[in-house]
């Protein structure tokens, strides 16, 4: 009552109208026409009409309901209680009721961890393709980034259980885990992070002890998010395995176990992030807790790269939502917004600001989803599709997380200094995306594993090459000399590529190496996108967006040369506005 008074009262105040306003209300989906292209490339005509109603739906959730259950459980942060109300040692963690609500959606009315595992989700008789299951990710993620983490290692708990576990360990939990029924699903996690090591995985103390058909595990695990999950899957060293990585196998642990009682293992306590606050991330003691081996013992750290390669494709994607939520922000603020008598979209220099903030999200959005496709591809039995998911993987994460960063910091400057009260999304846009570049991951190790291990040990390189010209020459409607041009900058790209990972002494440059990859990649896909899309409904704007990426991206920049040129001003005016532009008229503006 006290809230709807206070809504009257600031309705009713004539000065409340000099505000911007933000995103409330607006659907994302329907705002994003975007994600509706890419989504008609990638996906079959008949899926994309099936789901279209779905993400139509979430779009107009994410902008809503979700938005505002997603503010209140980053307020009210999960609290560890290590007694139950009868004085039992029982720890269980409290939560929200917004968060519930959150949990509710994305594992129950969409469910978005299930969606490439068990068919009949939202009606389509067989499992989504990833490249469907991340649009929802990409959605959900706009309203709440805590909760993308207990979905996507549900997701990829699952996925290790179904590729490695035993036909005993499947019947018992796999179905709980795939649930969509919110009585029956079990969610996952997975507990890795030691104080030993983080990125050294090899290093870490965790014992296992043979005994029976389980395992008793000791130790501790440092960083654990979802820390109430109800199946985890952790690495630990089999008693006298030798060192390294290879001496580390993969298990399962329950949280309760067959009679009911809790597994020997305690939450110490919960970590005070600077973001994802409002999924419970916590540090875990083991204390002789059952578990069970998945797999090979020997080949636990392989086993388990698997599920973080496919959790770097969700964190790139969930940047992307970050990117995208701050960039409605951003253009919401500075279309309704009028200062000095114009509004912020037509003054020159707040439209530079507009268009770093579109592009960065333009091409991590593109790479997403050309991402993804290739783990489609490759699922479906592609050795190629496999060898260029090697590269790309960590090529986005490392490049996507680290734009979401400036784009979120952008965003908040666009509107000012409400932009950094609690109130208004873009604070926690800002807080959350800092998770990003450092989950599964930091950017020197993400970069490091493009160049030494993708590049120089897998040859990866040679498949990113062979797709980004296939692309190229799939793009007829494109100006011939972009195209060159295009071709000239991929070869160029992978050539330092190359070099930097052939000799150990420049190894410091593997981060702008990588960074180059995803830029050239960017240019070709935003380039073959346009072509698409023209020959859809005659829009061929990304392509603009690509010869952004090839002068602010790809090409040296002058520091004393002015940067307002003619045709960029025109770029900048179209990629602004609302009309479909043709391929004659964006073809003009990409010529050299």
């Amino acid at each position: 009552m006290q809230e709807h008074t206070q809504n009257r009262v600031a309705n009713s105040d004539p000065r409340s109208n000099l505000l911007a306003p933000d995103t409330s209300g607006m659907n994302f989906y329907r705002a994003d026409p975007a994600l509706a292209d890419l989504l008609r490339i990638h996906l079959p005509d008949a899926l994309f009409r099936h789901i279209e109603p779905h993400l139509d739906r979430l779009g107009g959730l994410a902008g809503g309901y979700l938005d505002e259950c997603a503010r209140l459980a980053d307020r009210h942060v999960p609290v560890l209680h290590q007694r139950d109300r009868f004085g039992r040692d029982v720890q269980w963690i409290e939560y929200h009721p917004a968060y519930r609500e959150l949990e509710n959606a994305a594992f129950g009315e969409f469910g978005i961890h299930a969606m490439s595992l068990r068919k009949g989700i939202m009606g389509w008789p067989d499992k989504y393709p990833v490249v469907a299951k991340h649009a929802f990710t990409f959605l959900f993620n706009q309203a709440e980034f805590g909760l993308g983490c207990p979905i996507n290692v549900t997701d990829g708990c699952a996925k290790l259980l179904a590729n490695f576990g035993s036909a005993a360990l499947k019947e018992k939990y796999l179905d709980g885990l795939t649930q969509t029924d919110m009585n029956k699903l079990t969610q996952g996690g997975q507990f890795m992070t030691e104080k030993e090591g983080g990125s050294d995985v090899g290093s870490l103390t965790t014992i296992a002890v043979e005994e029976g058909d389980h395992w008793r595990l000791y130790g501790e695990k440092w960083f654990c998010s979802n820390a109430d999950a109800k199946v985890v899957m952790l690495l630990a060293r089999p008693e006298g395995a030798g060192p390294g990585t290879r001496g580390v196998g993969l298990f399962l642990m329950p949280r309760t176990l067959d009679d009911g009682s809790p597994n020997h293992y305690r939450i110490v306590r919960l970590k005070d992030k600077l973001g994802t606050r409002s999924m419970a991330s916590g540090e875990i003691k083991l204390e002789g807790a059952i578990g069970y081996a998945v797999g090979k013992l020997d080949r636990g750290f392989v086993q388990m790269a698997e599920m973080v390669n496919s959790s770097r494709l969700s964190n790139g994607v969930k940047s992307t939502a970050l990117m995208r939520r701050a960039y409605h922000d951003a253009m919401t603020v500075a279309k309704n917004r009028v200062v000095f008598g114009s509004r912020i979209i037509d003054l020159p220099l707040a439209r530079r600001q507009l268009m770093k903030i579109m592009l960065a999200t333009e091409q991590a959005l593109s790479m997403s989803f050309i991402t993804a496709d290739a783990l489609d591809r490759a699922e479906a039995g592609s050795q190629d599709a496999a060898a260029l998911l090697r590269i790309l993987t960590p090529t986005l994460k490392f490049r996507a997380t680290r734009d979401a960063r400036k784009v979120c910091g952008d965003a908040m400057e666009m509107r000012g200094g409400i932009g950094y009260i609690e109130e208004f999304a873009t604070a926690r846009l800002l807080r959350d995306a800092h998770l990003g570049s450092i989950w599964e991951g930091t950017g020197n190790i993400v970069a490091l594993d493009t160049l030494k291990r993708a590049v120089g040990r897998h040859g990866a390189d040679s498949a990113l090459a062979a797709d980004l010209h296939a692309r190229i020459d799939d793009s007829a409607s494109i100006p011939s000399a972009f195209r060159d041009r295009l071709r000239g900058l991929v070869d160029s790209a992978i050539e330092f590529a190359r070099k930097i990972a052939g000799r150990s002494e420049n190894e410091s440059e593997a981060r702008r190496a990588t960074s180059l990859l995803y830029h050239a990649g960017s240019a070709v896909a935003l380039a073959w996108e346009a072509a698409r899309i023209h020959d859809m409904r005659g829009d061929a704007r990304r392509l603009l967006l690509s010869r952004l990426v090839v002068d602010h991206r790809l090409s040296a920049g002058d520091p004393f040369r002015l940067a307002g040129d003619g045709k960029q001003r025109a770029i900048a005016e179209l990629l602004l506005g609302e009309r479909a532009v043709g391929m004659a008229e964006a073809g003009e503006l990409v010529a050299a």
